[in-house]
């Protein structure tokens, strides 16, 4: 009777013990989750989660953060051309996000962002009037952008968050992997060949030049510009008639547009007599997502393998 009366206060020990040390494990990781930083924003120092768990980003940099390890709950990166859905690159980071809308509109709503209980909000300048609103929520960073640099857009939000090792690693990976794909196509398709991108919409041309696919081309891989390009000052892309277009010499062009814009463009003389086209080097790419493609860090990574791909196809 003694043995079994001693076995039973063991167990009852044992099983107190683990108890205690159960509970002693979920107030760690509730000291763990309750720990904050302080980060200095485009507003000031703001006191943040250290490790946030439920991210709502409005700023339209929800790629760069997964890039610094970070999985929003809530984001504004959706395809520019259908707000409902995310962009075809972006599908595999974004999985399981709610959209809210669309990173380049100045309101958001507020509600939605509210029922998903976000312990930490990310927002740009360009949301700057529902700031109010929204730090009364969760803490609140709001992100000053560059209209030109998307490599200090990255490298921004590595110092925001304490990342920025990180995100000059990523930054080192990517321009190796871009010269690199560079090379490889100025050695097959020859050094002095053009290139051109531009957006065809309601029978006008953006030429990307400075952003976007023009500047994966000419600054990430190093292909080289056409002659009578215009020149992009700032975020705005220029823009060029038909007789414009004739005028930038390119040895290779690729159209950007919707499928009805396509059909446009491709019924027009001036188009159809430009070199390049009558030597059959353009390649033709959907609206969604090129347009926007070359403005995400995970886009234009993505990009650099697919130009390579369409270079090396036959005409």
């Amino acid at each position: 009777m003694k043995m079994k009366k001693k076995s039973r206060i063991v167990l009852v020990m044992l099983i107190a013990m683990v108890f205690f040390m159960g509970c002693a494990a979920q107030a760690k990781d509730a000291q763990k989750s309750e720990a904050t930083t302080i980060v200095t924003d485009a507003k000031g120092e703001v006191e943040i989660p250290t490790d946030p768990k439920r991210i709502v980003d409005l700023s339209g940099n929800s790629d760069s953060l997964s890039i610094l390890g970070y999985k929003v709950t809530g984001t504004a990166n959706s395809d520019a051309y259908d707000y409902t859905k995310f962009p075809s690159y972006l599908e595999d980071v974004l999985e399981g996000a709610e959209i809210l809308g669309y990173s380049m509109q100045d309101t958001v709503d507020v509600e939605a962002v509210m029922n998903l209980e976000p312990d930490l909000i990310i927002l740009s300048t360009v949301q700057e009037k529902v700031y109010e609103q929204l730090k009364t929520i969760a803490p609140t960073v709001m992100i000053q952008l560059e209209a030109l640099d998307w490599k200090e857009d990255v490298k921004t939000l590595g110092t925001v968050f304490h990342q920025k090792d990180k995100a000059e690693d990523w930054l080192k990976n990517y321009e190796t992997k871009a010269a690199s794909i560079g090379n490889t196509i100025k050695k097959k398709q020859g050094e002095d060949t053009t290139y051109l991108s531009f957006l065809a919409s309601g029978g006008q041309f953006f030429v990307f030049d400075g952003a976007g696919f023009g500047e994966v081309l000419y600054e990430d891989m190093g292909l080289k510009k056409p002659t009578g390009m215009p020149e992009q000052t700032d975020i705005s892309l220029p823009v060029v008639t038909y007789e414009g277009l004739a005028a930038i010499e390119a040895d290779h062009i690729f159209v950007i547009a919707t499928d009805e814009d396509l059909e446009v463009l491709q019924a027009n003389e001036i188009w159809n007599n430009l070199p390049a086209v009558k030597a059959g080097k353009v390649t033709t790419l959907h609206a969604s997502p090129y347009f926007n493609q070359g403005y995400s860090p995970i886009g234009r990574e993505l990009l650099l393998d697919e130009i390579a791909v369409m270079l090396d196809e036959p005409d």
